[in-house]
This record gives C-alpha cells, sequence and structure tokens, in this order.
C-alpha cells in the first residue's frame, strides 16, 4: 500500500505501471452536496468570523383570557429576543514540491516491469490534483465534525464548526444501544418540537449505521431471483429523507441534515480567488508552490438539524 509522503526525490517517489487506483475512504459526498470547493452554491463573507443565524423563538400558544374591562388597558409589551450564531472559516494549505529530476524520469519505471506506460505523464499536475483532494476530504471531515476555534491572535488556529458538533437542540443519546426506527422517530419527534422546517432532508451515517438503516426499513422484493435491499430514502411522519453513506461521519452517530440552509463559506485573497494554487520562490532544482484557501460551513440555524449519539457500533 503506498502511504502519503513529504518527498520530492526520484528515488522516494518512483513511477510504476499500472492503472491508477486511489484507495482510502476518500469519498466526500456532503462536501458535494453542498457544492463543493468550486464555489457553486457558496457564500462569501469579509472576514474570518461570519454571522449564520439570528435565532428567535415565540412563547408557548396558550389561550388569552381577556376581559372587556381588561381590555379598555393596553396589556404589558412582549419583546421578542434576538440573537446570533457565527462560525469561521479556516485555512487549509498544501505545498507542492518536485524535483527538475522527479520530473523528467517519466519513463523510468520501478516495481513489475511489463508492457505498457505509466500513467503518470506529469508529475506536478498529478502532486496538485493529489494535494487538493487531501484538502477536500479534509474539509469534509471539519464540514461535518469540526470543532470551534477563533482566531483570537495570529498564532491561533481558526477552526470551523462542523455541523455534527452545532446540532446541539435536538440529539438523542442512544446510550450504546443498536439503531433503531424508535430512536430515528424520536430524534424527529424532538427536531419538530423545536421547531426544524424538514425542507431537504438527508440522513448522513458511517458503513455500519448505513446497513442498520437498510436492516430497519428494508421489506422482501417481490422477484424470486433478486436478493437484498439498498435503502437509500425513507418516508417518514414530517418528510421522505434521503439516506447516504459518508466515511467521516463518527460510526456511532447519524446526522439528520436539512441541506436547504447548508453552504460552504469562502474568505476570498484579493487577486487570487477563494482556492488557488501559485508558485514559490525557488531555491533549487525544484518547482515548488501551494494550495491556500479560507474555508469554512454555514450550516443554517442548527435547531433545522438533529443527532443520535453513541450508537453501538458492533
Amino acid at each position: 500500500m503506498a502511504n502519503a509522503a513529504a518527498v520530492t526525490s526520484v528515488w522516494n517517489c518512483p513511477n510504476y505501471i499500472g492503472e491508477l487506483f486511489m484507495i482510502g475512504a476518500n469519498q466526500t459526498p456532503f462536501l458535494n452536496m453542498i457544492g463543493g470547493l468550486g464555489g457553486a452554491r457558496s457564500k462569501q463573507c469579509a472576514s474570518f468570523q461570519f454571522p449564520i443565524a439570528q435565532p428567535w423563538s415565540l412563547e408557548g400558544a396558550a389561550q388569552p383570557a381577556i376581559t372587556e374591562t381588561d381590555s379598555l388597558t393596553a396589556p404589558t409589551p412582549t419583546t421578542y429576543v434576538r440573537g446570533q450564531d457565527t462560525n469561521t472559516v479556516q485555512i487549509f494549505q498544501e505545498q507542492v514540491s518536485i524535483s527538475y529530476a522527479k520530473q523528467s524520469v517519466i519513463g523510468e519505471i520501478s516495481g513489475l516491469s511489463i508492457l505498457g506506460n505509466q500513467p503518470v505523464s506529469n508529475e506536478k499536475d498529478f502532486q496538485i490534483a493529489a494535494n487538493m483532494r487531501q484538502i477536500a476530504i479534509d474539509a469534509d471531515y471539519s464540514f461535518l465534525r469540526g470543532t470551534y476555534a477563533a482566531a483570537t491572535d495570529a498564532a491561533t488556529a481558526a477552526k470551523t464548526k462542523g455541523i455534527i458538533t452545532a446540532a446541539t437542540s435536538n440529539t438523542v443519546a442512544a446510550a450504546a444501544a443498536a439503531l433503531s426506527k424508535t430512536l430515528i422517530d424520536t430524534l424527529l419527534r424532538t427536531m419538530a418540537g423545536n421547531g426544524a422546517q424538514f425542507m431537504d432532508m438527508v440522513i448522513f451515517c458511517n458503513a455500519f449505521q448505513k446497513q442498520k438503516l437498510t436492516n430497519i426499513y428494508a421489506y422482501a422484493p417481490e422477484d424470486r431471483n433478486v436478493g437484498g435491499v439498498n435503502i437509500k430514502q425513507i418516508e417518514t411522519d414530517f418528510a421522505v429523507i434521503g439516506i447516504v453513506y459518508a466515511p467521516n461521519v463518527p460510526a456511532g452517530t447519524i446526522l439528520v441534515a436539512d441541506m436547504s440552509v447548508v453552504y460552504p463559506v469562502f474568505l476570498p485573497v484579493p487577486g487570487k480567488g477563494v482556492l488557488f494554487y501559485e508558485e514559490l520562490s525557488k531555491t533549487g532544482a525544484s518547482e515548488k508552490g501551494q494550495i491556500y484557501g479560507q474555508i469554512g460551513i454555514d450550516y443554517g440555524p442548527e435547531e433545522y438539524h438533529g443527532t443520535i449519539t453513541g450508537l453501538a457500533t458492533s
């Protein structure tokens, strides 16, 4: 198995014959569904911290009991107070460095020699694309489960708060119990009671809980020649909810997210853009550059989302 390494030489990063396959849990379905890192369906901000919602609420419903005599005097005024939820972008940065010698030896092959050409004809382009993919995986992870930290000075790293971390109003603690329809119903009922809108709902889960969801909602197909099911959508009392396998969701957690209010947020660098590659100064016989972006997530009102945590994973 090949591993990532900070190498630039011919000898430490050999060429091989054979089709390219990227291994590992590299899917980013959550990031893809909110527009990816290409700037589509995104927002821009003017500073590292940005507002995402102004939450406010009404009092509980009650039947008024006002007499005619009472109505002659105006009641005590009610003032509804708003709050503000915020998040922050964070820095994503990777350096690419390829020696002139490494760029030159595209025809020099290591490993098993067979007839054919090695598929990487431009090492620089390959390394840039690989580092961009790493940023995408890191962003997907951060947007789901990132821990918030504001950059209070130059020595403090800003870290965006992930949607799972943020969804605190609607959380059901499973206490190591297996995922069940009862737990899912409890979460959806809690979300409804706290004002979730159920506009574009998706359940995100890791591999173990995806199989549990299929087992919970599966029914036998009416075909003697086909076996197995793959539940991708469920009908509930509040909405039709899609189900998406997302490797970066913790194994003991499921996320129910309203994707209509979720966006990536970019803080552009003047004259360069939101996520860009640029050459760095030469210090020898190599090409050096960096990929840089300032990116966070706007998940809207956290009350629109919910989680089940502490699920059994075996």
